[in-house]
């Protein structure tokens, strides 16, 4: 080998270390606390993120337009009556150009066993992040972490996994 491959060999090397240091920081590394964000539910009852420290929580971020998070919802339905036992909770957040009324029906119609929130300003999805696609989805662990983001809907086997692990942790 040449001087100058050897030199190539060796900077492509320091940066697929590099690369992959990286990604197992990002891995394993610190988590982004979930945003301390407050809710109203569609029953008028108030809730915060902080609130369900201790608990597994899914928050989805859809809409009553969007086919996916229509095609999903029964399986974050099956998924919450699965786990709500072991410590795991759920809450739907409306996106803030959803029609109300429609939420509501939706919700009531669907017969939605967990909570429903409306973004009515925008401010919950502007705090996870400015939340714009949906369906946007976000796991977060006992310790109030985001563990997972989700944009599309999630391979639920996958997840199912993953909240398994999460409600197995102290």
């Amino acid at each position: 080998m040449t001087s100058a491959r050897h030199t190539a060999a060796a900077v492509a090397i320091a940066l697929l270390v590099g690369a992959g240091g990286y990604l197992g920081w990002q891995s394993f590394g610190a988590r982004e606390t979930a945003p301390p964000v407050s809710y109203t539910l569609l029953d008028g009852s108030k809730g915060s993120i902080d609130a369900l420290r201790g608990k597994v929580v899914l928050v989805n971020f859809w809409a009553t337009s969007c086919t996916t998070c229509v095609a999903e919802m029964p399986q974050i339905v099956s998924t919450y009556d699965k786990y709500k036992a072991q410590g795991y909770e759920t809450i739907a957040v409306a996106m803030s150009y959803d029609p109300p009324a429609y939420v509501s029906r939706f919700a009531e119609t669907r017969k939605l066993p967990f909570g429903v929130a409306i973004d009515n300003t925008g401010e919950i999805a502007k705090r996870f992040g400015d939340v714009q696609l949906t369906p946007t989805t976000y796991l977060i662990n006992k310790r109030g972490e985001i563990v997972k983001r989700y944009v599309g809907a999630p391979d639920f086997a996958a997840l199912h996994k993953l909240v398994e692990q999460l409600l197995a942790e102290a």
